[in-house]
């Protein structure tokens, strides 16, 4: 049994990007096939998959999630939207000296005004008084990870979504899916690489360290995703074919191994509080393409556990000392499960 601290690592402050290179494809990646590690550019994929294999994106839209403001009675208040619950209303997160009370408001951007309700555990629900996605486009700031030290531009507006994002919900990317641009795309789907598409709304959960030592005591955040059935379909047809399944992020692997739960990929959209550790056997995702995890995090135990622990200790070790660039704005692995 592995305790948090298996999975903690130094990393030199150098390492963690902080803003995306000019290409978007020009990016390192980490082949990691067993124990054979290769260094590698992101453009290799193309020759790295097969005609057939199914490359399965999430295709979630980052938010403009994070809003300034100020309280009837004066106090500065920072607002980050975690989930929008209809089109008024969204939970999220309130940093102000004293936490709102249900009925006061609170004038974001200096722009329009929301109603506090009732507190869900950490998130507040805000109720806004307008259309929450027109709002939140037209007033917010994009939400660059916390580990980013400079405000978000007009290029982080771009660059911290992916060419293919079209459903708006997530307050943080789906980093994975960075490396893809048009013509990389294009480079793949004349080879014969098909493609499917998942949405998870990543929440701001997903920068939450672990706090506990025992992994079974920690509570996982939930997530919302959808699977679409021509997903499944596609699924079943690259299997039958003998191809690979390739998550293209941690986030397509939650929603596919999330909607496997019976054993079979299913259509469907819940919510996911799927906290995959070593041990987990893995029942649709084969090949996973990811960018590298902070220390103690869930999703460093999730590669862990896709790639095998004492692998992705020593590519984590080999990258560093190599000077790959890590977090969401960094370079790429490419893995294949060690349990199918």
């Amino acid at each position: 049994m592995y305790s948090l601290s298996d999975f903690d690592f130094d990393l030199p402050a150098e390492r963690i990007a902080q803003t995306p290179l000019p290409d978007r494809s020009a990016s390192r990646l980490l082949h990691l096939d067993g124990t054979a590690i290769v260094d590698r550019q992101f453009a290799d994929i193309v020759g790295l998959l097969a005609p057939g294999d199914l490359l399965v994106m999430n295709d979630t839209r980052v938010l403009k999630a994070r809003f300034f403001g100020v309280k009837e009675t004066g106090g500065n208040v920072e607002v980050l939207v975690e989930r929008i619950l209809d089109s008024r209303t969204v939970l999220a997160q309130v940093r102000a000296s004293k936490s709102p009370k249900p009925g006061n408001r609170i004038r974001l951007a200096d722009a329009f005004n929301v109603t506090a309700g009732e507190r869900a555990g950490e998130f507040f629900t805000l109720v806004f008084d307008g259309d929450v996605f027109e709002l939140i486009e037209a007033h917010g700031r994009l939400p660059l990870p916390p580990y980013i030290e400079h405000d978000a531009d007009e290029f982080d507006e771009t660059r911290y979504q992916t060419v293919y994002s079209r459903e708006p919900g997530a307050v943080a990317a789906p980093t994975a899916g960075l490396h893809f641009d048009e013509a990389l795309l294009a480079a793949l789907k004349a080879k014969g690489v098909n493609f499917a598409y998942v949405t998870l709304h990543v929440g701001a959960g997903t920068f939450q360290p672990v706090r506990v030592e025992a992994l079974a005591e920690h509570k996982m955040h939930t997530e919302w995703y959808t699977v679409p059935q021509e997903t499944v379909d596609a699924v079943r047809a690259a299997k039958a074919a003998g191809r690979d399944i390739v998550a293209v992020g941690t986030t397509s692997l939650r929603a596919l191994e999330s909607a496997s739960q019976s054993g079979e990929l299913v259509a469907g959209s819940a919510d996911t509080a799927l906290f995959i550790t070593p041990g987990y056997t893995f029942k649709t995702v084969s090949r996973l393409i990811t960018n590298f995890h902070l220390p103690k995090s869930t999703l460093l135990m999730l590669v862990s556990a896709f790639a095998g622990y004492d692998a992705i200790r020593a590519a984590y070790a080999h990258a560093i000392a190599s000077q790959y660039r890590f977090f969401s704005y960094g370079d790429a692995m490419l893995l294949t499960t060690d349990n199918k």
